[in-house]
């Protein structure tokens, strides 16, 4: 559970602040929310693991934050755990039925959703619902999406991949790394925020590699504006000798080291407007190999 990333909304400071230095010092990255259309736009700037939410608050209630997350492709699948004074019968099948994980009532035993809430972190990844570094959606939720557009005809996909990362985990660890696929998620969610819709999908089908589902229109300027952003952005996760000489001094497998360039994002853009297709494999194949062909001009390693 180490790193997982919760989002407490609660209005009431006190139980707020009592839950962020509790699940702080179990080691998850705890963010608050005092007010329900703050927690919407916390969960869309950063993907939560998990959210506890307080069905009353000041502006609009839990239900309805509830609601808006299930209906919105990208925060539709995080798992939600309600945290209230309300004990009735009526009010716990209203949370569940607005597809809740689980339902507490105030006051609560901190052991108990402590239990609970690694519980369903637990049940979304073993579901294969999340990737556990960056809290996007993984193999099934993508499957579902896939599946969904080959019915359809006004979509277009990219397959993103980022260039370099394994030479890069290699030399800077395994946690520098995990820090760079969290910061790859953000920055796809943001680009994707500002050129693309509300009903595009975002997951991370592993390792290095992340999906986008959008439309004709959109996609290039996602694919030009991921580019160009990574590659003024991602200087930061180097150290200064590194981004001094231009390349990080990578093991080889044979001994020795290598030069390698600095990380960058390739992707691949199908469309059924460019090709039909008769089903999901072959949409994630072209895909495939659409990026493999745009990454054939980025930076290579050197003996």
């Amino acid at each position: 559970m180490s790193n997982a990333r919760l989002l407490v909304v609660e209005d009431d400071i006190d139980i707020a602040n009592m839950l962020k230095i509790y699940f702080t010092g179990m080691q998850y990255d705890v963010d608050i929310a005092h007010r329900g259309l703050d927690a919407l736009e916390k969960t869309k700037q950063v993907l939560p693991h998990l959210i506890v939410l307080d069905i009353m608050l000041p502006d609009i209630d839990g239900y309805e934050v509830c609601r808006k997350l299930r209906t919105n492709i990208r925060t539709g699948h995080i798992p939600v755990i309600f945290l209230t004074q309300k004990d009735e019968r009526s009010d716990k099948l209203q949370g569940l039925e607005l597809g809740a994980d689980d339902y507490i009532t105030k006051p609560f035993d901190i052991e108990e959703l402590k239990l609970r809430v690694q519980g369903a972190i637990r049940r979304s990844e073993r579901e294969s619902l999340t990737d556990p570094r960056s809290g996007l959606p993984a193999g099934r939720l993508i499957e579902e999406q896939l599946r969904r557009i080959i019915r359809v005809k006004d979509w277009a996909l990219l397959d993103v991949r980022l260039n370099n990362f394994e030479p890069y985990k290699d030399v800077y660890g395994f946690v520098a790394g995990d820090d760079v696929l969290r910061f790859a998620a953000m920055l796809i969610g943001e680009v994707v925020d500002e050129l693309g819709t509300a009903k595009d999908f975002i997951g991370h089908a592993g390792g290095d590699n992340f999906i986008i589902i959008t439309n004709d229109e959109a996609a290039p300027k996602i694919r030009q504006r991921l580019k160009e952003r990574l590659a003024k952005e991602i200087l930061s996760h180097y150290n200064f000798i590194d981004r001094q000489q231009g390349f990080i001094l990578a093991p080889k497998t044979d001994g020795g080291s290598e030069k390698v360039s600095f990380m960058t994002f390739s992707a691949g853009l199908v469309s059924p407007s460019l090709h039909p297709f008769a089903d999901i494999r072959e949409i994630t194949e072209l895909a495939a190999e659409a990026r493999r062909q745009d990454a054939a001009g980025a930076p290579a390693s050197e003996g």
